[in-house]
């Protein structure tokens, strides 16, 4: 019952995690909207790179990219708990019950991995040259996220079977 817990606990918390995200950026929406727009204007990146045609200058398009992460969020936050509603509402069924009910919570995790690895590591970072910004470099916190998020669906993945802890 232990390990069930455990993972119900962790699908719960990144659902307040991303609750957080889109609190701040719906609340704050300034903040974040000039990050997007710096990665896609690209102007901080190195002088001279010939990547520099791939800029987006249009405030329509920094508002569009801005919006939809936010739409990808919300999607997460919500999955998320509803995912840990599931679970929790199963928590003592028989485990073929439980590993059932673990559809949404991975639905959630697995478009949370995606984001941050192609909206941000691969989007941003790559074809948006992000990695080049000292200023508006998001790599490393799209890479501690995407590890975090992917370890806890790799425990969430895990099978339950009666008669575990």
């Amino acid at each position: 019952m232990i390990l069930r817990v455990a993972k119900l606990a962790v699908i719960l918390a990144v659902a307040l995690f991303y609750t957080f995200v889109v609190f701040n950026n719906l609340t704050d929406y300034d903040s974040n909207y000039q990050f997007v727009r710096h990665v896609l204007m690209m102007d901080s990146t190195f002088p001279g790179n010939r990547g520099m045609w791939r800029a987006m200058n249009s405030p329509v398009w920094h508002t569009a990219f801005y919006l939809s992460i936010i739409a990808w969020e919300s999607v997460v936050m919500v999955l998320c708990w509803w995912g840990g509603v599931r679970l929790a509402r199963v928590l003592s069924a028989p485990a073929e019950v439980f590993n059932r009910s673990k559809s949404t919570a991975i639905a959630a995790l697995a478009l949370a991995l995606l984001m941050w690895l192609v909206a941000f590591l691969e989007v941003g970072g790559e074809w948006f040259l992000m990695w080049q910004s000292r200023s508006w470099n998001g790599q490393e916190t799209a890479f501690r996220m995407f590890t975090v998020i992917g370890i806890v669906l790799l425990l969430l993945a895990q099978p339950d079977s009666d008669g575990t802890c």
